[in-house]
Formats: structure tokens, C-alpha cells, sequence
């Protein structure tokens, strides 16, 4: 039977999905960079024939810590589905003489390599510069037009988002984002290859989107992502994720499977993915690319991974159309054959629809709330009317425990303030979309209240 070594770290999606389509491919060998979710941890031990997670001192030199640990199980394929173990996991793989992502993959995670390659082939993005200093970024608030936008180049999850609306506000926001960088490793979030990648930044001019000039109905934001995967160097798109507006600066609020664009529109964005993929030169892996709609068909490129999209992007590509990608991604990297979709999938061939919600303590307006609330999944389930036929579930592995206080919304902090993951499926996407409306809006009335005590904790 083919040996698969898995490299699990934070982020992605949820390890108890990738561990169960993985192993019904292949003996599964576990390499925990990050602790398992208590959620998982009994399956994986059940679904893999080994688990090991090594020491913090062993992640000094990741690569060779993947190759030995490949060596040892005798893997015929090395993968992740974390952002932040992407880039090592390539290196190993290029050791190993495997099947990978490639050389070209710190540019799909360095944000700075990434925008200057797009650059150079002319392709549409927001006017940036590099960020190394203080000195840096004063610099680049003077030579580009506010507002200005502030990101960490190794980040993920909008987090160290810092929106600059004038150069007096540079020194302030680069403080703010370097806190926020060590908070969020200190949580696991962080680039776990490339050192001192926390001091590593970009900022860039804000466009203006358009959604009404993409869809038909109010309450879509004004971008979405193209769900693909590039084998033997070849992009394949899957299908278009839409979202819901974002919560100040840019934080996601919701994903939601198909995005509901007509066929030209649709075509139009999938070219563009294609050319940003392209660019980049990346061999074998998932990709996930995020484009800003702007008016009279205007596109703008925000990003590109070389892996699928995180949160619960992949199950809702399974249930809406009936494609297991992490079973077919690891079928290809064992050399199998696969066949992929000859063209983007669109709404007509979806079964129903499918959405992700990122619970922030933040309603409909992007208003925080006005009191501190309990996350209660059970009031949420009992108490919020949804249309007829809808199904919401708790993602456990994204999720605090009922009872747990909801962090207050922090901007700078994106992500990392999330109180729980809750996942829907519904008829169509207008009816996702429509839920999640109701949602959220509900969640700081139905949500039981904190005690003194626990809201000042």
C-alpha cells in the first residue's frame, strides 16, 4: 500500500477531514507540527499508522526534520494543507525527489515575491512597496495615496491587517502590526520555514470594488476566490467561492460555495486566476486565489496559495459538487491518474449550496457588539429562524467550547479573535447568503449574556 507522510499545522482545512479522505487513499503517517485538536485526536490515532510530534528545538531545521521523518516511514508523497508549513514541505519534497508544489512556492506565500512577479507580467494589482522598516514604510506613505493598507507577508487570516488613512498613522500601525505578529505566533499562527518572517511586510493602495457590478442581489462582497489545483505544471480550476462584505479592515466573514456569477463573469475571473497561477511557475498542489471585483468589469489580483482554501472551502466543494479534492490530491501526487475538471465548475452543475461563517463578536453593520455574550451553539441551533430545508452545523475543530466568552473583535487581529466556525447547507447560494444575513444579526440577542466576572477576564 502507498505511504503518505501528512504535515499538520495550524490552519487549513479541518484535520479530521483531511485525515479521513487521506487515509482512505493511502497508509497515513502523521507529522504534527502543531498539537491536534482534541476533536481528532483518538481518529488519528485510529486512521495513522504513526504520529509524531516532535520537539519546538527540531523546527529549526524543518526540511530536514520532514526528509528524515519521509525516510524513515518510506513515503511515496509528502503534503499539507497549512499555509504555514507550505514552503518547507516543497523543500522537502524537492529533496526527496517527490511530487510537490515546487521551487516557486514561497511565491505563492511571500506576499512581497509574489506581487513583484505579478508585476513584472503586468498583471492587475494594487500599487504596493516592500516593507522591511520603520523607515520602510515611511518611505512608502509618502509615495503612494492614502488610504494604505498594511499586511504581513507571511500572514494568513487578515491577520496584522492595518489600514493607514494618513502618514501621521504609519508609525502606530507598524507598532500594532508587529504585536500582532508575535501574538499570533505565540498561537501557532506563524511561518514555521522561513526565520524572522514576522518582520516581514507590504503595503499597498486600497481599490474600490464594485459588487453590484457582479451580481444581481445585494449582500455579496466585493470579491471572491477561484478554487483550483496545478498538476504536471498545469492549472485546473475547481470552481468560484463568494463572500459575504468583510468585517473591518479586511477581515473574512464567510465563504460560500458557488459563487453566484453569470458564465461570462465567471470566465473572465477564471482567466485572470489563470494568469496569476501561471506566473507564478508552482508544479503540483492545491491553489486558492482571491480577486477584487471592481466596477465596469475591472479585476484586481489580492493573492494566490499553493494549497486549497482554508476553513471549510473543501467540504463544501464535496458536498456541492461532489468532488473529494484531498482524496484526488493525493491520488495524483502517488503518480495515479485524475481527472480533473475540464473547465470551472459554475452554479448550474452545483447539488444546492454550501457556506463557512467565521463568528465575530461584530453584527451586519460591522458594528462590535454593545456587551460581552456566551458562545452556545445549542441557543444558536434552537433560536435562529433559518429558511426551511437549511442545515447548520458547528465546525468542533474551529470552534470554542459552548460556554467559552467570545473574544472581543479585534481589527488588527483578524482571525484570531473568532469565537467559533459554523458551517450551512442550503438550496442555492442566494439562500446561504440570506441565512448567514439572519445570523448574524441574531447572534448578539440569542447568545446568552456574560457574567461580570467572565466578560472582564
Amino acid at each position: 500500500m502507498s505511504k503518505v507522510l501528512l504535515v499538520h499545522a495550524k490552519g487549513g482545512p479541518p484535520l479530521g477531514h483531511v485525515l479521513s479522505r487521506t487515509a482512505a487513499k493511502a497508509e497515513v503517517h502523521l507529522l504534527a507540527l502543531s498539537a491536534l485538536p482534541p476533536a481528532v485526536a483518538d481518529s488519528a490515532r485510529r486512521l495513522c499508522a504513526s504520529v509524531v510530534t516532535p520537539a519546538d528545538a527540531q523546527h529549526s531545521d524543518l526540511v530536514s526534520l520532514i526528509v528524515a521523518r519521509a525516510k524513515a516511514v518510506g513515503a511515496d508523497a509528502v503534503l499539507t494543507f497549512s499555509e504555514y508549513a507550505v514552503v518547507a514541505v516543497a523543500a522537502a519534497c524537492e529533496a526527496l525527489g517527490l511530487a510537490g508544489a515546487g521551487s516557486a512556492a514561497a511565491l505563492a506565500r511571500d506576499k512581497r515575491l509574489m506581487r513583484t512577479t505579478w508585476q513584472q507580467r503586468g498583471l492587475p494589482q494594487p500599487a504596493f512597496r516592500p516593507v522591511a522598516t520603520e523607515a520602510d514604510l515611511y518611505a512608502a506613505v509618502h509615495s503612494l495615496p492614502c488610504p494604505l493598507l498594511l499586511k504581513a507577508a507571511w500572514s494568513a487570516g487578515s491577520t496584522a491587517h492595518q489600514i493607514i488613512r494618513s502618514p501621521h498613522e504609519a508609525s502606530a500601525a507598524w507598532a500594532r502590526s508587529r504585536d500582532v505578529m508575535a501574538e499570533s505566533a505565540q498561537l501557532g499562527y506563524a511561518e514555521l520555514h522561513v526565520a524572522e518572517a514576522d518582520a516581514d511586510f507590504v503595503i499597498e493602495e486600497i481599490v474600490t470594488g464594485m459588487a453590484s457590478d457582479w451580481f444581481d442581489e445585494p449582500g455579496w462582497g466585493d470579491y471572491l476566490s477561484v478554487e483550483g489545483v496545478v498538476a504536471d505544471g498545469v492549472f485546473h480550476p475547481i470552481c468560484l467561492s463568494g463572500r459575504m462584505p468583510t468585517v473591518e479592515p479586511f477581515t473574512e466573514r464567510a465563504g460560500i460555495t458557488p459563487a453566484l456569477l453569470s458564465q461570462d463573469a465567471q470566465d473572465r475571473v477564471v482567466a485572470l486566476a489563470r494568469r496569476a497561477v501561471d506566473a507564478l511557475g508552482l508544479r503540483d498542489c492545491g491553489t486558492h486565489t482571491e480577486i477584487k471585483l471592481g466596477p465596469d468589469g475591472s479585476m484586481w489580483l489580492i493573492e494566490t496559495a499553493a494549497r486549497f482554501g482554508g476553513a471549510m472551502t473543501v467540504p463544501q466543494i464535496e458536498e456541492v459538487f461532489g468532488l473529494d479534492l484531498v482524496g484526488m490530491l493525493v491520488d495524483h501526487l502517488l503518480g495515479r491518474p485524475v481527472e480533473w475538471p475540464e473547465q470551472a465548475l459554475s452554479p448550474a452543475q452545483a447539488r444546492g449550496a454550501a457556506g463557512s461563517l467565521v463568528v465575530l463578536a461584530v453584527d451586519g453593520h460591522g458594528e462590535a457588539w454593545q456587551d460581552r455574550r456566551v458562545w452556545d451553539f445549542p441557543v444558536v441551533s434552537a433560536d435562529v429562524p433559518l429558511s426551511r430545508g437549511s442545515e447548520l452545523s458547528v465546525v468542533v475543530e474551529g470552534s470554542l467550547a459552548d460556554g467559552s466568552v467570545v473574544p472581543v473583535y479585534d481589527p488588527a487581529a483578524g482571525a484570531n479573535t473568532m469565537a467559533a466556525l459554523c458551517l450551512l447547507f442550503a438550496a442555492d447560494p442566494r439562500t446561504v447568503l440570506r441565512d448567514f444575513e439572519t445570523l448574524v444579526d441574531a447572534l448578539p440577542r440569542v447568545l446568552p449574556p456574560a457574567q461580570p466576572e467572565e466578560a472582564s477576564a
